[in-house]
C-alpha cells in the first residue's frame, strides 16, 4: 500500500535472522602478512643474513601480532627468544632498553669465564644505569651482543624506548653480533626512510618555502630535536641492518578481516565503509567493529553481515590507540588536530584559520602540524607539483571524526561557521553554484557540497540564516534518495531549526519527515507528521494533507507499531485533528488496509466518495486503496483498472511513483509478472528505480535467486519485512521459498517461526502455506495440514480471497494423500471457484496441478490433460521456476515428451534450486535419458547432501527429504565423509556453512 520509498525499520522486534553480530577474535592468526613473515623468517634462519631487522608500521597495521607470529617461528625450530616490550614513559627512563637487553642477552652468555669482563655484567649494567654512565653501559651492551649464544631478541614498540639505548643501538655495527644472535625490532613509521632516516618520497610538511620539518629552510633544526623518530631511523640505516615495512592490508584482506571477526561476510556496503573509515589500518578495523557491535549496529543474517538502519561512525573511547596518540602529544597540538578536524578540506587555508581560533601563532600551528604529521595522525598533501604541501588531511578518517565529536557543540559551531564564510567568500569570487579550491582537498564537487551543507548545519544562527536555509535545502535536492539519506535528515533538520516564519517552517516539516521515512527514523517521522496534523497551519493543501496522513500511517506500520496503526484506523482518532475530510479518510483507510482489514476500508472509502473523488489528485490514492481492498477480497475489476494509471500526467511525479510501486508489490502477490512488467514498461522504469523490496519480488519471479538471496539477507537483517500490499510478508515468504528449494528446510523453519507477530498484527496467512510446504516435505503431513487450515482460518476472518489459492491447492493435496478424496474435491472446487471469481492465471494454473496430483491414478488421461494445459500456461506466465515445476510435473506422468526434462534441469541450475535439481535427477535415470555433466551432478549430489546434514537433520528426514531409504542415505553419507576427508557431521556441517567444502 502507499508507498514513498522502501525503507529499513529500527524496531527492536527482529526476526532470527536479522541478530545483532558478535565479536569473535578466537581465530588470532595474522592475515595479508604472508609475504613480509617469510621475509622475515628467510632473513632471521639465513646464518648470513642481517643480524638487526627493523619491522615498521603504523598505529594499529599489526606490528606486536606479527613480531609475536615471527617469534612462534623461530621458537618452533628450536631458536631462544627473548621478548622485550616497551611502553609508553619508557622514554624517560635512561639506559632502560639497554639494561634489558644485557640481562637478556647474559642469559645465553656463549664466551668462557675467562673471556667476560670482571665482575657480573648485570650488577655493573644496574651501576650503570644508577649513575648514567653512558659509555660504561654501551661498553656492556656491546659485550653481550657479541658474546651471547645464539637467540632471538625480539623489541616491540621502540618508538617508546629512551633515546640514550636507542644511540647506542645506532652506533653498533650488527654485523659484528655474535653468530646466531638475532635482534628484532618493532617501531612506528609509516614511510620506510632512506639514507640518513630522511624520508624520500614525503613532501614538505607544511608547505611552499619550507623544509620537511615545517619550518624556512634557512633555519637549523635543534640537535635531537627529531628524538626516538630519527634515531629510529638511523637504526634502520646502519650496516647490516633490514627493515621490513608493514603497509596497510588491501581491501580483500581487511573484508577477509572482518569476516573472521564477524563470523559472516561483510555486504559490499559494510565493506567499503570499513575500507574508507580506517584506510586498511588492522586496530582500526577492531576498534571500528568494537565500536559498532557494541551498539548492535551490525546485524547478521544467512552468515551475511550488514549495517543497521541510521547507523552513525562510533566515536572512539578516550582509551582507544588512536585516541591515546593524539592526547599524548598534548597542548597545542590537540588543539590544532580538533581544529583541523574541521577545517583540514580548506587547504592551506586552514593554518590561518587554525591559528585565530587557537590563538596560536603560525609557527607554533606549524610546529603542531609537523608533528601530527610526524606522529602518523595527519597526512601532508602535496600540490601540484609534488614537491610541497598544500593541505593536511587525518591519516584515519575513524579519528578525524573523534577528534571532531570530542569538541563541545559550541567550539564545534565556531569552528564550522569560520569554514563557512571561507567557503560562500570563495563562491562569491565566481560562477555562482560552483565550489572553489576553498574545498579543494576533496576528491569531487559532490564531496564538497556534502562538506559545505554539513559546515552549515553545524553553524547553526551564527553564519546568515537565509543564505544558509537556501544551501541546505539545495543540497538535500540534490541528494539522490538512497545516497545518503542521513546526511539529508541533518540538513533538514538544521533547516528546520533555521526557519522563522510558520508557512515555510510547515512545509520544511513536512520535507524533514519523508526524510525521516526514508532515512529509517521512524520515531522522528512519526512526531512531525503528527504535529504537522495537528497543527497544519494554512499553507499545507488538501494534496499535501493527504501526503502527510499516508505518511504516518505508513511510518507507523514500518516501525510494528500495532497498537497505535488500529488507533490510526478508527474515526475518533482523525476525527480530533483540524484537517479536511479528504485527508482524514484517506489516512483511515490506508490504517485499515495495513491491518488487512479490507471490508472495512472498502466500506470506509465507498461511504465517503463524494467527499473524496473530486480532483484527480485527491482521489488517487484513496481510489487505489479502494482497488487493493477489493481485490484482497476477490474482486480484481476495480485493480485491473487502475492498472493503466490513466490520470498519472496530472499527477505530481511522487505520488505515482508510491502508487505504482504499491500496485507492483500488488502484482508481486499473485506471481503476475507479465502485468508487473507492462506496469514497468509503461512508466518507463528500470528495475533500479524500484525500492530493494520490490526489486527483491521481482528478483524471485525472474529466478534470479541469487540477487534475491542478497537483497532479503539486507532487508531481514534490518527488519524491513513489511510488504505495503495485500501480503504483509511476502519478503520472508519468498525468501523461505527458495530455501526450501535449495535443500535448507530448517532455515525455512526458522524463517517461518520467527517472523511470527503479536496478535494484533495483520495475519500472515501466505506464511502458513510457507511452514506447510516445509513440513511436507520434512514428510509432516499431519503439522502441514494443520497449518494450512489455520492460515485458511485466518484469511477468512479478514475476507481475504487474493492469495489464499496456494492455501487450498496444498490443503487439497494433502487431504488426497492422507486418502480423503471426498474432502481433497471440495478443496479442489472451491480452488476452481477462485480461479473463476478471481480470474487469475496463477490460481488456474494451481487448480490444475493440484487437480492432476489428484487424479493421477484414478484418472490418469483427465490428469494429462490437465497437466498439458498447466505447461501452456505456465509457458505464457513467464516465470522460470514455476514453469520448470510444471515441466517436471508433466513430463514425469507422460503428460508431454520426457526430453522436457532437460529444460526443467537447466532452470533449476540457473536457480540454484538444488533439490529440485536432485529430483529431476531422478526422473532422468528413470525416463533412460543422460544426465548431464556427471561429475558435476556427483558434486551436486554431495553439496546438497552436505547442506542438508548442516541444516541439522537425521539421516530419515533426508531419507524422506531425497525420497530414498535410510539405508542408501547412510551409503551416500559414507561416500561424501571419504571424498572430503570429513571424519564427522559437525566438520562436514562446518565447511558448508564456512562455504570451505
Amino acid at each position: 500500500m502507499y508507498c514513498i520509498v522502501a525503507a529499513w525499520s529500527d524496531t527492536n522486534e527482529l526476526i532470527g535472522w536479522g541478530t545483532a553480530a558478535r565479536l569473535d577474535r578466537t581465530d588470532n592468526s595474522l592475515l595479508g602478512r604472508e609475504r613480509e613473515l617469510e621475509q622475515v623468517h628467510d632473513v632471521l634462519s639465513d646464518p648470513d643474513g642481517p643480524r638487526l631487522v627493523l619491522v615498521r608500521g603504523e598505529h594499529g597495521v599489526g606490528r606486536s601480532k606479527f613480531l609475536k607470529e615471527v617469534g612462534e617461528r623461530l621458537r618452533a625450530q628450536g631458536t631462544a627468544l627473548h621478548a622485550l616490550d616497551c611502553v609508553p614513559g619508557n622514554g624517560e627512563r635512561p639506559l632502560l632498553l639497554a639494561l634489558r637487553l644485557v640481562m637478556a642477552l647474559e642469559q645465553h652468555r656463549s664466551a668462557s669465564p675467562r673471556q667476560r669482563p670482571a665482575g657480573n655484567v648485570v650488577t655493573r649494567a644496574l651501576s650503570a644505569v644508577d649513575q648514567r654512565d653512558r659509555t660504561a653501559m654501551e661498553t656492556l651492551l656491546r659485550a653481550s651482543l657479541t658474546q651471547a649464544a645464539p637467540s632471538a631478541v625480539m623489541v616491540d614498540d621502540a618508538q617508546h624506548a629512551d633515546p640514550d639505548s636507542l644511540a647506542m643501538l645506532c652506533r653498533i655495527d650488527s654485523s659484528r653480533l655474535a653468530p646466531g644472535v638475532r635482534l628484532v625490532v618493532s617501531a612506528v613509521g609509516r614511510v620506510a626512510p632512506g639514507p640518513g632516516g630522511r624520508r624520500e618520497s614525503a613532501p614538505d610538511a607544511v608547505g611552499e618555502g619550507t623544509s620537511r620539518h615545517g619550518r624556512k629552510t634557512e633555519e637549523a633544526r635543534a640537535p635531537g630535536r627529531d628524538g626516538r623518530a630519527g634515531l629510529l631511523a638511523q637504526l634502520a640505516g646502519i650496516k647490516g641492518a633490514r627493515t621490513v615495512a608493514l603497509s596497510p592490508l588491501g581491501p580483500d584482506d581487511i573484508t577477509a578481516l572482518a569476516a573472521r571477526w564477524l563470523r559472516a561476510t561483510p555486504d559490499a556496503v559494510l565493506a567499503r565503509h570499513i575500507e574508507e573509515l580506517t584506510c586498511g589500518i588492522p586496530g582500526a578495523v577492531d576498534a571500528l567493529l568494537t565500536g559498532w557491535t557494541r551498539r548492535g549496529e551490525i546485524r547478521v543474517a544467512d552468515g551475511h553481515a550488514f549495517l543497521g538502519p541510521r547507523t552513525p561512525v562510533p566515536v572512539l573511547p578516550d582509551d582507544d590507540r588512536f585516541v591515546t596518540a593524539v592526547d599524548a602529544l598534548g597542548e597545542p597540538y590537540r588543539a590544532v588536530a580538533a581544529a583541523l578536524s574541521i577545517l583540514w578540506p580548506l587547504g592551506r587555508t586552514a593554518l590561518q584559520l587554525t591559528a585565530a581560533w587557537t590563538g596560536l601563532s603560525p609557527d607554533a600551528v606549524n610546529d603542531g602540524v609537523r608533528d601530527l604529521v610526524e606522529a602518523g595522525i595527519v597526512d601532508e598533501l602535496p600540490g601540484s607539483d609534488g614537491a610541497t604541501t598544500e593541505g593536511w588531511t587525518f591519516r584515519l578518517p575513524l579519528t578525524a571524526h573523534t577528534v571532531r565529536e570530542r569538541l563541545r557543540p559550541m567550539e564545534r559551531s565556531r569552528l564550522s561557521a569560520t569554514a563557512v564564510e571561507v567557503l560562500w567568500a570563495e563562491a562569491d569570487s565566481g560562477p555562482p553554484g560552483q565550489v572553489k579550491a576553498s574545498a579543494w582537498a576533496l576528491p569531487d564537487e559532490h564531496a564538497a557540497w556534502t562538506y559545505r551543507a554539513d559546515r552549515i548545519a553545524d553553524s547553526g544562527s551564527l553564519v546568515d540564516p537565509d543564505r544558509a536555509l537556501a544551501e541546505l535545502t539545495a543540497a538535500a535536492q540534490q541528494m539522490r534518495p538512497g545516497t545518503d539519506d542521513q546526511a539529508v535528515l541533518r540538513w533538514l533538520g538544521a533547516a528546520v531549526n533555521l526557519t522563522e516564519q510558520h508557512s515555510t517552517r510547515v512545509q520544511m516539516l513536512q520535507r524533514y519527515a519523508t526524510a525521516a521515512y526514508l532515512a529509517s527514523d521512524y520515531p522522528t517521522g512519526r512526531r512531525v507528521t503528527e504535529a504537522l496534523l495537528r497543527n497544519p497551519g494554512e499553507s499545507l493543501t488538501l494534496l499535501a494533507l493527504q501526503d502527510v496522513a499516508c505518511q504516518l500511517v505508513a511510518l507507523t506500520a514500518n516501525q510494528q507499531d500495532w497498537r497505535a496503526l488500529s488507533r490510526l484506523a478508527t474515526k475518533r482518532w482523525w476525527d480530533e485533528l483540524p484537517v479536511p475530510t479528504p485527508a482524514k479518510v484517506t489516512g483511515q483507510a490506508l490504517a485499515l488496509c495495513r491491518l488487512a482489514r479490507w471490508q472495512e476500508a472498502a466500506d470506509l472509502l465507498s461511504r465517503t466518495q463524494a467527499v473524496w473523488n473530486t480532483t484527480p489528485s485527491a482521489r488517487a490514492a484513496p481510489r487505489c486503496f479502494k482497488a487493493v481492498a477489493e481485490n484482497a477480497l476477490g474482486r480484481p475489476e476495480a485493480f485491473r483498472h487502475e492498472l493503466p494509471m490513466p490520470e498519472a500526467p496530472e499527477l505530481p511525479p511522487g505520488k505515482v511513483y508510491g502508487l505504482a510501486v504499491a500496485m507492483f508489490d500488488e502484482l508481486a502477490v499473485g506471481y503476475d509478472l507479465n502485468a508487473a512488467t507492462t506496469l514497468l514498461n509503461s512508466r518507463g522504469w528500470t528495475l533500479k528505480l524500484l525500492p530493494p523490496l520490490s526489486q527483491f519480488l521481482h528478483h524471485h519471479l525472474t529466478g534470479q535467486w541469487d540477487q534475491a538471496l542478497e537483497s532479503a539477507r539486507h532487508l531481514l537483517a534490518t527488519n524491513e519485512v513489511q510488504t505495503p500490499g495485500s501480503d504483509s510478508c511476502l519478503l520472508p515468504t519468498r525468501t523461505a521459498a527458495i530455501l526450501l528449494a535449495r535443500g535448507r528446510i530448517t532455515s525455512a523453519l526458522n524463517m517461518v517461526d520467527s517472523s511470527c507477530s503479536p496478535e494484533e498484527s495483520p495475519p500472515r496467512w501466505s506464511m502458513h502455506a510457507s511452514e506447510a510446504e516445509a513440513l511436507r516435505t520434512l514428510g509432516d503431513m499431519d503439522a502441514a495440514e494443520k497449518t494450512l487450515r489455520r492460515g485458511l482460518a485466518a484469511a477468512r476472518e479478514h475476507g481475504q480471497i487474493y492469495g489464499t489459492d496456494e492455501l487450498c491447492a496444498l490443503l487439497a493435496e494433502v487431504t488426497a494423500e492422507a486418502g480423503r478424496t471426498a474432502e481433497a474435491a471440495e478443496h479442489m472446487q472451491h480452488l476452481e471457484q477462485l480461479a473463476s471469481r478471481t480470474g487469475s492465471d496463477r490460481t488456474r494454473l494451481r487448480y490444475l496441478l493440484a487437480s492432476a496430483r489428484i487424479l493421477r491414478h484414478d484418472a490418469p488421461h483427465t490428469a494429462r490433460e490437465y497437466l498439458r494445459e498447466a505447461v501452456d500456461l505456465a509457458r505464457t506466465r513467464g516465470l522460470p521456476f514455476e514453469t520448470a515445476t510444471t515441466l517436471l510435473a508433466a513430463a514425469t506422468t507422460g503428460a508431454v515428451p520426457a526430453t522436457l526434462l532437460h529444460e526443467a534441469y537447466d532452470v533449476f541450475g540457473s536457480t540454484g534450486a538444488t533439490l529440485w535439481r536432485f529430483h529431476t535427477r531422478t526422473a532422468l535415470r528413470e525416463a533412460g535419458l543422460t544426465i548431464p555433466g556427471r561429475k558435476q551432478a556427483t558434486a551436486e549430489n554431495d553439496h546438497l547432501l552436505a547442506t542438508l546434514i548442516a541444516e541439522q537433520l537425521t539421516n530419515r528426514q533426508i531419507a524422506t527429504i531425497l525420497r530414498l531409504n535410510e539405508d542408501a542415505v547412510a551409503q551416500r553419507l559414507s561416500r561424501l565423509f571419504t571424498r572430503t576427508g570429513k571424519r564427522s557431521r559437525t566438520e562436514l556441517a562446518t565447511a558448508v556453512l564456512t562455504g570451505s567444502l
